[in-house]
């Protein structure tokens, strides 16, 4: 599987493709918006993907030592799965940092600014 054939190695960078355009701009699913986060999703596609046959099993097509259907199955999860876990990580951050920081006195925070009408 390291040794990978250039057959194998263009359908990788092609599921990846597929999948990281698939998650960041059909469906949204993202956690960093410009171009950066579809090419560390590319990227985490393509690593699933290679991981995708031993993980999954050795069935179906095979394009070298590459089987197609285990590769597209962790090509779609490795990013859905990584993101999952950034914007697990990032939205406890975010809850632990509101926590630690407390309004000053003599400081208003921006939601007593607000007006009733």
């Amino acid at each position: 599987m390291i040794g990978m054939a250039f057959p194998a190695f263009l359908t990788l960078l092609a599921l990846g493709l597929i999948s990281a355009v698939l998650w960041h701009v059909v469906i949204r699913y993202r956690v960093l918006p410009g171009p950066d986060g579809l090419l560390g999703k590319w990227v985490v596609a393509w690593m699933g993907g290679w991981l995708g046959s031993p993980l999954f099993g050795h069935w179906s097509i095979q394009i070298g030592s590459l089987y197609f259907i285990p590769a597209a199955l962790g090509a779609f999860l490795a990013p859905f799965m990584v993101t999952a876990a950034l914007r697990s990580f990032t939205m406890r951050i975010s809850e632990t940092s509101r926590r630690e920081v407390a309004p000053q006195a003599g400081i208003s925070s921006q939601f007593d600014l607000r007006k009733a009408s």
